[in-house]
């Protein structure tokens, strides 16, 4: 029999038979400002499900290890099941949102080294910024683990680049989590990467294409990730 096993604000998670396999439903909810800002959008869950898979699917093929298993419908996907890794990694190619106003640079200034940042995960606290230190005196993680977690940061960056910029766009920035497979205790990429947890413009006229249109009152949610999807399903 399944049961909820986790509801968060964009996905449910459900186990399966297999005590090592998990089903993800996606929501059409979507939140910001820590949870603050919330609205339902029809078609959003089906949208989130469809670009999560282009992209699991992508980094799979260029050799990255994800939960991702498989799409079940519209709105499920299958995933192996993981222990999270309690730590929110955030990757920064250009300067925006809370970056462009911590350090007081304008919005949009590509950024000449890529920024790495860890975020505790803890809705309670808000998710706060720690560095390597931090992680390490909380044991979120091993000394080794944050080293393959930043190395693996830097490898889905990359990926994605080229990805997006095939289908002319900039990513921006974006939000990943890891977790260990509960059957081997082998990290992998977790979660989801979609336009709920990315940054995404396009190169010509810097129209955002993600979740910001909700965040800022710019567009309506649903027809822009219906732009990025078609976007990206144009991608070879």
């Amino acid at each position: 029999m399944s049961q909820l096993l986790y509801e968060g604000k964009a996905k449910k998670m459900y186990t399966t038979d297999d005590p090592y396999v998990l089903r993800v439903v996606y929501k059409n909810d979507a939140t910001a400002f820590n949870g603050q800002k919330k609205a339902s959008f029809e078609g959003k869950g089906r949208l989130n499900n469809a670009i999560c898979t282009k992209i699991f699917t992508m980094l799979q093929g260029k050799g990255i290890p994800t939960h991702y298993i498989d799409t079940i419908s519209e709105t499920e996907q299958l995933v192996k099941a993981v222990h999270i890794v309690p730590i929110e990694v955030v990757v920064r190619n250009v300067v925006a949102g809370s970056l462009s106003k911590r350090l007081g640079v304008d919005e949009g200034e590509t950024l000449e080294r890529t920024i790495v940042e860890f975020y505790y995960k803890s809705d309670e606290l808000g998710d706060p910024m720690i560095n390597s230190d931090h992680a390490l005196a909380m044991e979120l993680a091993t000394e080794e683990e944050l080293a393959e977690i930043r190395r693996f940061a830097l490898s889905v960056n990359d990926a994605l680049r080229a990805f997006f910029d095939a289908a002319g766009i900039v990513l921006v920035d974006f939000k990943i989590e890891f977790g260990k497979l509960k059957e081997t205790g082998a990290l992998v990429l977790a979660d989801e990467i979609s336009p709920d947890s990315c940054r995404l413009w396009d190169k010509e006229t810097h129209e955002k294409l993600d979740k910001d249109v909700f965040r800022r009152n710019i567009a309506d949610l649903p027809e822009t990730y219906e732009k990025l999807l078609k976007r990206l399903e144009d991608v070879k």
